[in-house]
C-alpha cells in the first residue's frame, strides 16, 4: 500500500456549511477499515471542531488553528505547536477599533477587510506575524506555522511520511497542505489557483469530492491517478530521439528493477545517482549491503560491520523514523546464511510497509548472494509482490527465479550487454530483445528493457540506450571496501610472477600494497610491464583516475622496480587512506 493516510480540510472540503453528509462519513469509515489513517487539518479552533464535528473519533489526529494545535481524539490529548498571539498585538487591535475578532491559543481570527488594521498593528509594533487567508476569513499567527507544519507534527507522532499521504482542500491556506503531501487533491469547488497546483480535481464538490477521493484510495491506491504524474517518478537519464534528448523516468513506486553488468561497468554510478535522487525527494531506503559498501552519510545509517552482525530489531527501529534510511552491512553474516538473514529481515520490513508504506525502496546489492538461484526457500522468503525494489548483480543468471519474475525493469551496464541481457532472459524464461549494433556500452550508458511488456521481443523499440544522469555529488561508495574489505576471489589481484610460481591473492588495496612491498623485483616488473596494475584499478576498483596514473607509471620505462613501487603506493594512499591498524587476514597461497 502506497497511500496510508488521507489529510483533509474541513470547511467547504469535508463539510458544507459546517455539516458532513452521512454518505461522506460512510466513505471515510470504509477508508479507515482499509487500514488507512484519517487526519483532519483545519483553520478552525479546536473547540469549534468539537462542537460542529460529531465524528472526531474517526481521525487519528486533528490539526486545528491552521497548524497551531495538535489533538489526539482517542486520548483527548492536546499539544500546542505555536506560541500565543502577543498581548500587545491584541491590545493594539482593540485600540484601532476592531471589535469583530477572536483570540485563540495560537492565533487571532477575524474577517476581511480587517487584515488592513492587523497589518498596521504588526508594522507599528515591529512584530513578526503571518497573515493567512481562507476565503473571507483572516488568521494572524506566528510565522512558519501552516497546515503543512501541523500535518508534519501529526505524521511524526504516527511515524508516517508525507509522501504516503493524500491531501485535499479548497482554499488559500490549503496550498502548504497540498504541497506537503505525496498526492495533492482539490475538490471541484476549490479556488482556481489551488486546482492549478493539484494532481487531481475531484468531479464533485466538497464532501462528495472527498468521498470520491476515499473511494479511489480503496479501489486502486490511486494508481490510475499517479501513473502519469512526473513528480511521482525518478529521472534515470536521457535517450537520443529524432527530436533530441528525451528524459527516461522510473516510477518512484512500483518499479522492481534489476541492474546487471560486469564489474567496473557503472552499476555503482547508477545506484548512487538513484539513491541520491530518492534522498532528495524524501524517500526512505533500506539497503541490503553484503560487501560493506555503505557507511554513515547524510540520513543514511550503516548497521553492522566486519565484526558485528546487524540486529533485525535495530534495523526496524531505525526505519520507524520516516527520515532515516538504513544500510544493513552483512560482512559478518556468513555467505551461506545471508539468504536466510535477508528473508528474516524482509518479513519484518513487509509488516512495516503494510502499516506505513515504508521503506519506500529496498535495494539488494549483490542480489545473487541474497537470492541465489539454487536456494530452495527463495519462493517462500520473497513477498508475493516487492512493490518497489532495486536488485544489483553481476550474475543475473544466478538470481532466484522467484525474484526475477517480479522484475519489470531491466537495466544493463558495461561491456557485452548482449551476454548480460541474454543471461537474464534465459533465467527468466523469456527471449530478450535483439541488440542490433549495440555490442558495448560506454561508461555512463545503460540499456533499459521492460520484460513484462506484452509486445513481441523482436521489436527494437522495446529496448533503449540511456545516458545516465549522474548524481550532483561524486561519492566513492566503494572506498572502504576496496581499501580494507574482502573482495571475492574473481575480483582480487593475484601476484603470480613471470613463471607463474606464485599465487599471492590481494583482496583489497591495503593487502595489495603489503604484498607489493614483499615480492621480488622480477615479479613486480612482470605485472607492471603487462599493465596489470592499471587494469585492476580501472576494471575492478572502478577508479579511472588511479588507473590512469598507474598507466603512466607503467609506461615510464626509465623507472626501476623500487621507484615504480613507491609511485604506485603513493598514488593509492593519496586516494585511499590506510587505516592505522588494518586487520588483515593471513597471507596464503591458493
Amino acid at each position: 500500500m502506497r497511500f496510508v493516510a488521507l489529510a483533509t480540510d474541513y470547511d467547504n472540503t469535508l463539510a458544507t456549511d459546517g455539516n458532513v453528509s452521512d454518505d461522506t462519513w460512510a466513505a471515510l469509515e470504509r477508508l479507515r477499515q482499509s487500514g488507512r489513517h484519517l487526519i483532519l487539518v483545519s483553520g478552525r479552533e479546536l473547540e469549534d471542531l468539537r462542537t460542529i464535528c460529531p465524528r472526531l473519533d474517526l481521525f487519528s489526529r486533528v490539526v486545528a488553528e491552521n497548524g497551531g494545535v495538535l489533538y489526539r481524539p482517542d486520548r483527548g490529548e492536546k499539544r500546542l505547536l505555536a506560541p500565543a498571539p502577543p498581548k500587545a498585538f491584541v491590545e493594539a487591535l482593540r485600540k484601532h477599533g476592531m471589535d469583530r475578532f477572536s483570540v485563540s491559543e495560537t492565533l487571532v481570527a477575524t474577517m476581511k477587510p480587517n487584515e488592513q488594521i492587523a497589518l498596521e498593528a504588526i508594522r507599528d509594533l515591529g512584530l513578526d506575524l503571518h497573515v493567512v487567508f481562507n476565503g473571507d476569513a483572516v488568521m494572524i499567527l506566528a510565522p512558519g506555522v501552516t497546515k503543512a507544519t501541523g500535518l508534519q507534527a501529526a505524521l511524526d507522532e504516527l511515524d508516517l511520511s508525507p509522501l504516503n499521504v493524500a491531501g485535499v482542500g479548497d482554499a488559500e491556506n490549503d496550498h502548504p497542505l497540498l504541497e506537503a503531501c505525496g498526492f495533492a487533491v482539490a475538490v471541484a469547488n476549490a479556488l482556481p489557483a489551488l486546482k492549478a497546483h493539484a494532481d487531481w480535481v475531484t468531479p464533485s464538490e466538497s464532501g462528495r469530492g472527498v468521498a470520491e477521493l476515499a473511494a479511489a484510495l480503496v479501489e486502486d491506491d490511486l494508481l490510475s491517478h499517479t501513473a502519469a504524474l512526473e513528480r511521482c517518478k525518478l529521472l534515470l537519464g536521457h535517450r537520443r530521439t529524432e527530436r533530441g534528448d528525451a528524459p527516461v523516468l522510473l516510477d518512484a513506486h512500483g518499479t522492481i528493477a534489476l541492474l546487471a553488468g560486469p564489474s567496473g561497468g557503472g552499476k555503482s554510478t547508477v545506484t548512487a545517482a538513484l539513491l541520491e535522487r530518492l534522498r532528495h525527494a524524501g524517500y526512505q531506503a533500506c539497503i541490503f549491503d553484503p560487501e560493506g559498501d555503505y557507511g554513515h552519510e547524510g540520513d543514511l545509517v550503516a548497521l553492522g560491520d566486519a565484526h558485528t552482525t546487524p540486529s533485525l530489531e535495530s534495523a526496524v527501529q531505525l526505519l520507524s523514523n520516516p527520515k532515516q534510511s538504513v544500510a544493513v552491512n552483512l560482512l559478518r553474516v556468513p555467505l551461506v546464511e545471508r539468504p536466510r538473514y535477508c528473508a528474516s529481515l524482509l518479513l519484518r520490513l513487509q509488516a512495516l510497509r503494510v502499516q506505513t508504506g515504508r521503506p519506500h525502496w529496498l535495494v539488494f546489492e549483490e542480489a545473487h548472494q541474497l537470492f541465489p538461484a539454487d536456494w530452495n526457500p527463495a519462493d517462500e522468503s520473497l513477498p508475493s509482490m516487492l512493490e518497489t525494489a532495486l536488485a544489483v548483480t553481476v550474475h543475473p543468471d544466478q538470481v532466484a527465479p522467484a525474484l526475477l519474475r517480479q522484475v519489470n525493469t531491466a537495466l544493463v551496464t558495461g561491456a557485452h550487454p548482449d551476454k548480460t541481457i541474454a543471461a537474464f532472459g534465459e533465467a527468466l524464461g523469456r527471449r530478450p530483445p535483439r541488440l542490433d549494433g549495440i555490442d558495448k556500452l560506454e561508461r555512463g550508458q545503460l540499456l533499459v528493457w521492460h520484460p513484462a511488456d506484452e509486445r513481441p521481443a523482436e521489436h527494437a523499440n522495446e529496448i533503449h540506450v540511456v545516458t545516465v544522469e549522474p548524481g550532483t555529488t561524486q561519492r566513492r561508495r566503494h572506498h572502504r571496501k576496496y581499501a580494507e574489505g574482502l573482495l571475492i576471489p574473481e575480483r582480487s589481484f593475484y601476484f603470480r610472477g613471470p613463471e607463474g610460481k606464485l599465487n599471492l591473492r590481494a583482496h583489497n588495496l591495503v593487502l595489495f600494497l603489503e604484498i607489493a612491498d614483499g615480492v621480488d623485483a622480477d615479479t613486480w616488473q612482470y605485472h607492471l610491464r603487462r599493465g596489470d596494475y592499471s587494469h585492476w584499478f580501472g576494471e575492478v576498483i572502478g577508479d579511472e583516475e588511479l588507473a590512469s596514473e598507474a598507466r603512466s607509471i607503467e609506461q615510464a620505462h626509465t623507472l626501476d622496480a623500487a621507484d615504480s613501487r613507491a609511485k604506485i603506493r603513493e598514488a593509492v594512499e593519496r586516494r585511499y587512506t590506510q587505516p592505522e591498524n588494518p586487520s588483515l587476514p593471513p597471507l596464503r597461497q591458493s
